[in-house]
Order: structure tokens, then sequence, then C-alpha cells
């Protein structure tokens, strides 16, 4: 049999097995057949997949939503439960807080009225307290007042024996008082009348020592005790000028001023011919608080009589220059004597004393303000300068060229440098 399945190849005589070749074609026949159908298989594998893959996505997609809308039912049923739990808690606890309020209102109520009770018992002390106090007192002052009247009983007893036993001497003895309180008022009164007759004479002295020590080429004339008028005069010397004029001044320290000084002073002034008078006193005049002129006559204190003599001594030498110049002689006596007794000159010398007081005072309390001090004292010196310009500048102004020009006055104009300055 296998020979009559071999064949020969017609081209290349080589012997082929007809079998072999039937059964490779058959082997590739079944093989194909198979890798179709296993294709096929795998295909219908491969959709069921796919099929159970979509079937899963819509299972689990089901699912989810079964899940989701059993949580949500899951979640509304425990809020209702909850809110059912917490409905039943709140009553619960309403119901206990309102037995434990009740309980604690009785309580309260129970002090409440035991309180009151204490509040009744602590005002009924006190009223007892109160009353037991006002018995006390009343047994007290009625106790005094007997003691009060026993005593003033008893001491009128005294009194009348004492006046009757010893009246005689009783009145001795006050009259041995009486004698000796007269001498002594006659003694005070001789003392006080001494006393301020000394300190008139210490401001005397005072005076003239001071015009002495500041206006050298001056003469002081003194008043002599028991003669009539004040206590000194000033004769104003100059270098080139004898008796200018003259300042009469009189010294008063006493309690009270008296408006008869005034009158008086003007008829000693008179009678020794002076040009100005000056009346220094410790108490103004009730209208006057400072310095300043009152009836024709200064008035001042000790202190700006220490200004005021310098203003009045300059002016009375202006008033002399003057006199002495011919040119509008009359005119011009007549414009000075309105100037000097007009408000603006009191003003500016009233300036200038009260600037130099002020000065004074500064001075003396130097040591605790140094600083300070020469501050003010620099603002008093400049207001004390600009008033003495103006002055000399007004009575210049009405005197014309014969008041002699004062360089330290004019240092504005360095052409009047080389003028003559005034001596004096």
């Amino acid at each position: 049999m296998k020979n009559n399945t071999q064949i020969n190849c017609p081209n290349c005589g080589t012997s082929i097995d007809v079998q072999d070749i039937l059964a490779h074609q058959l082997e590739d026949e079944i093989k194909l057949k198979y890798q179709n159908q296993l294709a096929e298989e795998k295909k219908k594998y491969e959709d069921e997949v796919e099929n159970l893959n979509k079937a899963k996505e819509l299972f689990e997609q089901k699912k989810k939503q079964e899940n989701e809308l059993f949580q949500d039912r899951l979640d509304k049923q425990l809020k209702e439960d909850r809110k059912a739990i917490e409905v039943k808690l709140k009553q619960k606890f309403q119901e206990e807080q309102a037995e434990q309020f009740n309980a604690l209102q009785k309580e309260l109520n129970e002090k409440s009225e035991q309180v009151k009770e204490l509040n009744r018992t602590k005002a009924e002390i006190e009223k007892l307290k109160r009353e037991k106090s006002e018995v006390k007192e009343i047994a007290e002052a009625e106790a005094q007042k007997n003691l009060n009247v026993t005593l003033i009983a008893e001491r009128e007893r005294i009194r009348k024996h004492e006046e009757d036993k010893n009246e005689l001497r009783f009145k001795e003895l006050q009259k041995q008082l009486e004698d000796q309180r007269k001498l002594t008022e006659e003694m005070k009164r001789k003392q006080e009348q001494g006393s301020m007759q000394l300190q008139g004479e210490v401001q005397e002295l005072a005076i003239e020592e001071w015009l002495a020590a500041q206006f050298p080429l001056d003469t002081i004339e003194e008043i002599k005790k028991g003669a009539r008028g004040g206590d000194c005069i000033q004769i104003v010397n100059t270098r080139t000028v004898q008796n200018c004029g003259t300042v009469y001044y009189e010294s008063k320290r006493t309690k009270d001023f008296q408006p008869s000084w005034i009158e008086k002073f003007k008829a000693d002034i008179r009678m020794k011919g002076a040009n100005i008078g000056v009346l220094v006193t410790e108490v103004m005049p009730s209208d006057m608080d400072r310095m300043g002129l009152k009836e024709g006559i200064w008035i001042c204190n000790y202190e700006e009589f220490k200004g005021l003599c310098s203003v009045l001594r300059e002016s009375i030498i202006q008033i002399s220059n003057a006199i002495s110049s011919q040119e509008n002689k009359g005119d011009k006596m007549h414009m000075l004597y309105d100037y000097l007794t007009g408000n603006t000159f009191r003003l500016q010398v009233e300036a200038i004393v009260e600037g130099f007081t002020q000065m004074k005072m500064d001075l003396e309390s130097e040591k605790r303000a140094m600083q300070s001090i020469w501050k003010k004292r620099e603002k008093q010196i400049d207001k004390v300068t600009v008033n003495t310009i103006d002055m000399h500048a007004s009575i210049k102004g009405i005197a014309g060229n014969a008041i002699q020009a004062v360089k330290l006055l004019e240092l504005e104009e360095p052409e009047m440098g080389n003028e003559e300055t005034e001596e004096g």
C-alpha cells in the first residue's frame, strides 16, 4: 500500500508520498477550521466578557443608586430618630429642671422668710438699743442738769460769801488794775509816738543820703528840726550851670495818709520858692495805688522815689537849658510847662520809675533765678531806655537846638556822633 501511494515528480523525478501530502492538507484544513472556530469562540468569549462588564457596570450603578437611596433613607430615619430622642431628652430635662426649680424656689422662699425674720429681729434689737441709749442719755442729761444746778447754787453761795468777805479788797484791786491799765496805755502811746518819729527820721536821713550819693554835684540842704517846712531841698547843679532849679522833699511814715499834708506842703513849696515838690510816704492816698501827681505834688513811696528823683532832676535841667535859650523863650517855656504837667510826661516818668523799681526787686532775688532775672532785667532796661529816648525826643522837639545831643541816645543817627554830650 505504501508503494501505491508513491509518485515521482515529472520535473525532478523525486519520489513524493501522496498520503503525506493529503495528510498535510487535511491537517492544514483541520487546523484552519479549528483556528476559525477558536477565533469565533474567542470573539464570543470577548463579547460575553464585554456583556458581563456592561452588566457589571449596570449592576454597580444600580447597586450605587440603591446604596444612595438606602443611605438617604437611613440618614432620614436617623435624623427622625435623633429628633425624637432629643425631644424626649429635652422633655425629660425640662421635667427634671422644673422639679429642681420648684425645689430651689421652695428653698428660696424659706430662706427669704428666714431673712425677713432675721431683719425684723435686728430692727427690734436696734430699736431696743436706741431706746436704751436714749434712756441713758436722758438720765445722764438729767443728772448733769441736776449737777449743774447744784454747782451753780454752790458757786453762787461761795461767790456771795467771798464778795461779802472781800468787797473792799476787791474794789481796791480793781482800782489798781484800772490805774495800771491807764499807765500801760499811756506808755504804749508815748512809745508808738517815739517809734513813729524815729521811723520818720530814719526815712529822712535815707532820702538825704541817697540824693547826696547819687548826685554829688547837687546841694542837699536839710531843714532843721522844729523849723517850718519839709525835710530837705535838692538844689540841682551841673558842671556848667549852677542852681538849675530846686526839688523840695518831705517824708511821711504814718499809718494813715492825711489830705491836709498836700495843702501844707504846697504852702511850704511856695515859701521856699522850689520848682517841684515830692512827698515820700509809706501809705498812699485812698485814690492812688502807686506813684502819681496829685494837686501839683508828686506822691510816691521810698522805692519809687529812687527812680522819680532822677527823672525830675533831668526835667529841671532841661527846663533850665530851655530858659537859657533866647529863641522863642516864652513859647518854649509854655510848651515845656504843658508837657511836664501833662499826662504823657507823667506816664513816661511812671514807666521809668516802675522799671527801676522792678530792677531792684529782681536784683534782690538774683541768687534764686539768675538766668531768668538777667532776661527780665534786659527787657526792663530796654523799656527804660525806650522811655528815656521818647522823653528826650519830645523835649528836643519842643526846645529845638537848645537841647544838647546825647550820643548814647542817638546811635541810630551816625552823622550826629560828633556833637558834644551833656554833662551833669
